[in-house]
């Protein structure tokens, strides 16, 4: 249960951060993207306050043996650039820099049933689920 209880409160506080920041606006994320035009850097400053701001809390859970909610850590693994690793990455970059969503901005955004993500996020999640199966199979 506290696991569940920090994942929402981690979700709703990721989410509230998004929409303070504007980024669930895909105008904004597009304008980021458009390096060659009118670029937006409002994106690069959040993801550099992200960085600053966990960066602390990451070193200090490192020291610990294990997490408060969890029996272990699930700490992402150096792997190799493979086929499928390439392939997903152009997808997902490609996917993001049509629609202007990226994963998390667009669950923001459906929460507060904006009408073109009722048809994005729906899309995402079956993708989501294809590509899990095919990983499985």
């Amino acid at each position: 249960m506290r696991a569940l209880l920090g994942a929402l409160a981690s979700g709703l506080l990721f989410g509230i951060g998004l929409a303070v920041s504007g980024l669930v606006d895909p105008l904004r994320v597009l304008g980021f993207l458009d390096v060659a035009g009118d670029w937006d850097a409002t994106l690069l400053f959040v993801m550099g306050g992200a960085i600053v701001a966990a960066a602390p809390v990451y070193a200090l859970a490192r020291r610990r043996a294990k997490p408060l909610a969890a029996a272990r850590f699930h700490l992402p693994e150096a792997g190799p650039l493979d086929k499928p690793l390439l392939i997903g990455a152009a997808i997902f970059g490609v996917g993001w820099g049509l629609a202007g969503y990226c994963p998390g901005p667009a669950i923001a955004g459906f929460g507060v049933m904006w009408h073109e993500l009722m048809w994005f996020v729906p899309a995402y999640a079956a993708g989501a689920w294809i590509g899990g199966f095919t990983k499985r199979s």
